[in-house]
């Protein structure tokens, strides 16, 4: 642990309240090789004074979806899917629904014209059968008002949305006849050597994952409070202990910061043996009507959680349980905040002011080194 970094989790989210546990990582690269440092502070649960260490993990939240996008790009490099076709030919149960023409990059980028969010897992909240198709459909229906008259398929404009990534996941989960997490495993995890994967993942890897993982909100529907089991409502329904599209990952904040400098080093050209530099452009390039990107979102021009140090081409993800992650490709730094924020409530906003105040320290933390 570098007591720097851990002093950062400690003073800027700990001791002012905005999260019981926080971990943060640092990697940036200095001539031909990259330097990764990590630290956590807090306590591994409010019942405990188990403090947390490094290698606790963290349920991701949408953190997960830059890793699904890329497990995607990497099955459409194979052949096993395609990007650009129709979604109703890679998930038959979507058929005759608004989304049905939508593409998978569509789907990616935020403009398909779906709603950010419905409750899929509504049926199991209020004690009924679940069922997995029609809530796909339930997910394929859920057009915007203002996109409603729009030519079947055609791109929209752009508005974050959980539910592009439910119906992506399904679509390369049909396609393959294989769980996502299974893919991601494949793709993503096991080339990069990445200490992340879905609960039930986790716990074939490692015994004592119940007793290494961060919980996050009490939640009396689902039986208290959530411990090694996803937070986002959607991806349990979906999912259970895998993955859904849009949630579903743990992991350690070094795997996270992996992951980034895995993507600035495809990007540049450097490392093309994961992905090769057009598929990480696809993931990461700026598009039109706004900052989300294929996987990604760009920094905002006023106010980004990213703060004031990233460079203008940063590009990252925020997860609602209280993660975040920035990667400069104009200074090769990648940085990672992981918190359990919901565990004081999820209406709790105080993780806004906290992240650009992270991310500020964590980009002077690796200028200072580099």
């Amino acid at each position: 642990m570098t007591p720097g970094l851990a002093a950062i989790a400690a003073e800027l989210v700990v001791e002012p309240g905005v999260a019981p546990a926080a971990a943060v990582a640092v990697a940036y690269r200095e001539g031909d090789a990259w330097h990764l440092e990590s630290g956590a502070a807090g306590k591994l649960a409010c019942s405990s004074d188990t403090p947390l260490t490094e290698d606790c993990l963290f349920d991701l939240a949408s953190v997960s979806k830059p890793l699904v996008a890329a497990t995607l790009v990497r099955s459409s490099q194979n052949g096993a899917l395609s990007l650009a076709c129709p979604l109703t030919q890679l998930l038959p149960c979507v058929r005759s629904t608004p989304a049905e023409r939508c593409s998978l990059e569509q789907l990616l980028s935020h403009r398909a014209g779906l709603k950010a969010h419905v409750p899929l897992y509504a049926p199991l909240a209020s004690g009924r059968a679940f069922d997995r198709s029609a809530a796909l459909r339930e997910a394929a229906q859920a057009m915007r008002s203002e996109c409603a008259g729009a030519a079947p398929g055609a791109e929209q404009p752009p508005l974050y949305s959980d539910l592009g990534y439910v119906l992506a996941g399904a679509a390369a989960e049909h396609v393959s006849s294989e769980a996502l997490d299974a893919l991601l495993l494949e793709h993503v995890a096991k080339p990069l050597n990445l200490r992340v994967g879905s609960a039930r993942q986790c716990l074939r890897e490692d015994p004592q994952f119940f007793a290494r993982v961060v919980p996050t909100e009490v939640v009396p529907w689902r039986g208290g409070e959530l411990a090694g089991v996803v937070h986002d409502d959607n991806a349990w329904a979906l999912a259970g202990h895998g993955l859904s599209g849009q949630a579903g990952l743990f992991g350690t904040a070094a795997a996270v910061a992996r992951f980034g400098a895995a993507v600035l080093d495809a990007l540049a050209g450097r490392d093309e043996r994961w992905l090769d530099r057009a598929a990480a452009a696809f993931l990461c390039r700026a598009r039109p009507g706004g900052t989300l990107r294929a996987g990604f979102d760009g920094k905002a021009g006023r106010g980004s959680s990213a703060g004031e140090r990233a460079g203008p081409l940063t590009f990252g993800h925020l997860g609602f349980t209280g993660t975040s992650f920035w990667c400069d490709p104009e200074r090769d730094c990648v940085t990672v905040l992981l918190t359990n924020r919901v565990r004081f409530g999820a209406e709790r906003e105080r993780i806004r002011l906290a992240r650009p105040r992270v991310h500020d320290a964590l980009f002077t933390w690796a200028g200072a080194r580099m």
